[in-house]
């Protein structure tokens, strides 16, 4: 079993304004510049004739070159539960519509459907049981963030692996868009 998703990587001029935003929130498990990414599509843990297969339908999406803002900040989860921080991205139908044909690969590959709505985004640290005060005033004192627009011309589909330090990313494909 291989785990893998489908992202757009976040180049290191957009990245590295970004990491002067990961601190003053205790216990944040901050990502590195090398693993911000906008993710597609999430794939999980698929045996590797399926991956083969994701892999043969992922060459066939087509979509034009990206540009992309960053723009703003949120929490995935509530209270306690928030478990995640992020830089959201804004409203861009080229993206949405690269998301969905990644789920329609992902469908075409004999993968189950994804049921939560797309939202993309930078995870910019992971939490655990944060106190929500913390959180919103991290959030408010970074929800004017956005970036310059940026130009994406392809995305990749990476392989995720756990560690005592956090997930570890390597790009295994990259799709170019034209």
């Amino acid at each position: 079993m291989i785990r893998l998703f489908a992202a757009l990587a976040v180049p290191p001029e957009i990245a590295e304004p970004l990491a002067r935003r990961q601190h003053g929130l205790p216990g944040a498990r901050w990502r590195p510049l090398e693993a911000l990414h906008v993710t597609l599509r999430f794939f999980g843990d698929v045996r590797e004739d399926v991956a083969k297969d994701l892999d043969e339908e992922l060459q066939g999406v087509a979509g034009d070159p990206l540009e992309l803002v960053l723009s703003g900040v949120g929490a995935f989860g509530e209270g306690r539960d928030i478990h995640a921080v992020w830089a959201g991205v804004e409203d861009n139908p080229a993206l949405a519509r690269l998301a969905a044909r990644c789920e329609a690969a992902a469908r075409r590959a004999g993968l189950k459907p994804e049921t939560r709505n797309y939202l993309p985004h930078v995870t910019l640290a992971y939490l655990r049981r944060p106190e929500p005060d913390d959180v919103a005033a991290w959030i408010q004192a970074n929800n004017l963030l956005k970036s310059p627009s940026f130009r994406l011309d392809s995305f990749g589909l990476y392989s995720s692996w756990r560690s005592s330090e956090g997930s570890r990313y390597r790009l295994e494909q990259d799709y170019p868009l034209a």
